[in-house]
């Protein structure tokens, strides 16, 4: 027989216990079935770990773990049973959960935690449409959703936000149903976002002359045709996460012209000095080399309005102030928003009202 998942088997639901300065987990093991148990999570490394103590008084396994700099952290559990299973799952003791790409996971939020006011506000829905576009080099097609404001007109203008992993945006962090209640508000024109789904993601957005070129030449020119964008750069903004916004700033500094503005998220701007954990990515060589002549570059003859945002407990947070500072002596007109999360789309959700002063300015 194999074994069966202990979230089958375990009766006895035992909550976490939060305190300010760390939480306490804490699992049932009605049978004495497991061998190890050790957290999973994106605090601090190694990633698995630190393993959890067997209580004997009542046959639990529980773990101290100190708060990190941060208002919410993500988690998930890993046991290794007696007879050689091992599986992952979510805190049985914990019912709230956040999304993520792989499935949900079980969250802590401390009291100083709150989500945006605007998840609980109604608006208008926005319209959609889907437009398929096939590349040559590289060859990928691209299943494009089309969202725009409410009741604007097919063959109005309007300015364009294009999202790297754009279908992954809007369902784990509900981008466009934020920019619905900005919108409902009077805080944002009308407009249209492009949302893009990546096509092979480490390959494409790690600093991927190709993909660029056919993204600025290709990809982007036929999505204008339909959404029929007006003149002038600043009528158009890219955003992205982690190397989806490594991405749209390749693709800035390949064809300045493409973008009047970029909103980037957590962006995954590796060096050796700061992001030697990150050494085994395939990539990553070819991320440093870009980056390094990012950060070296004295005079840059094209700078835009940058908008950046970085959790307080990110690996990513010390080049994402590095490249912050590189772009503001090139003359960029950069800002960086710190918010008390981690590297995930729930932080990033959170961290959204940045962009809507980035839109401003651009489109006001």
């Amino acid at each position: 027989m194999g074994t069966s998942p202990l979230t089958e088997r375990a009766v006895r639901r035992i909550e976490p216990l939060v305190a300010d300065d760390h939480v306490v987990f804490r699992l049932a093991d009605p049978d004495g079935a497991l061998e190890r148990v050790e957290l999973a999570q994106e605090v601090r490394r190694p990633r698995l770990g630190p393993p959890f103590e067997l209580d004997p008084s009542d046959g639990s396994w529980r773990l101290r773990f100190g708060r990190p700099d941060a208002d919410r952290m993500e988690y998930m559990f890993h046991l290794v049973h007696r007879d050689g299973g091992e599986e992952w799952i979510n805190d049985p003791g914990n019912p709230r959960t956040a999304p993520g790409p792989f499935g949900a996971k079980s969250v802590i939020e401390w009291s100083q935690y709150s989500p945006p006011e605007w998840l609980q506000q109604e608006a208008p829905p926005g319209d959609r449409g889907h437009l398929t576009i096939a590349t040559r080099r590289p060859r990928a097609r691209f299943k494009i959703t089309l969202w725009s404001t409410p009741d604007l007109a097919e063959d109005a203008a309007a300015p364009l936000l294009v999202a790297h992993d754009g279908p992954e945006y809007d369902e784990l962090s509900s981008l466009t149903r934020f920019l619905e209640v900005k919108y409902a508000r009077g805080e944002l024109p009308p407009m249209r976002v492009a949302l893009i789904p990546p096509d092979d993601r480490n390959n494409s957005y790690s600093a991927s002359a190709a993909y660029s070129r056919v993204f600025a030449y290709d990809l982007l020119p036929r999505i204008e045709r339909v959404a029929r964008l007006p003149h002038g750069r600043s009528m158009r903004v890219g955003m992205g996460a982690s190397l989806g916004g490594l991405a749209m700033l390749h693709i800035h500094r390949i064809s300045p012209a493409t973008f009047g503005g970029l909103f980037l998220q957590s962006g995954s701007f590796f060096r050796q000095r700061y992001d030697r954990q990150e050494s085994d990515f395939p990539r990553f060589r070819r991320i440093s080399r870009f980056m390094g002549q990012v950060l070296s570059t004295e005079f840059w003859p094209h700078p835009i309005a940058i908008a950046m945002t970085c959790g307080t407990i990110e690996e990513n947070l010390a080049n994402n102030r590095a490249t912050r500072d590189a772009l503001a002596k090139q003359a960029y007109e950069v800002r960086l928003t710190e918010n008390r999360d981690g590297h995930n789309w729930v932080g990033w959700r959170d961290a959204f009202d940045p962009l809507v002063d980035l839109l401003q300015r651009l489109w006001a």
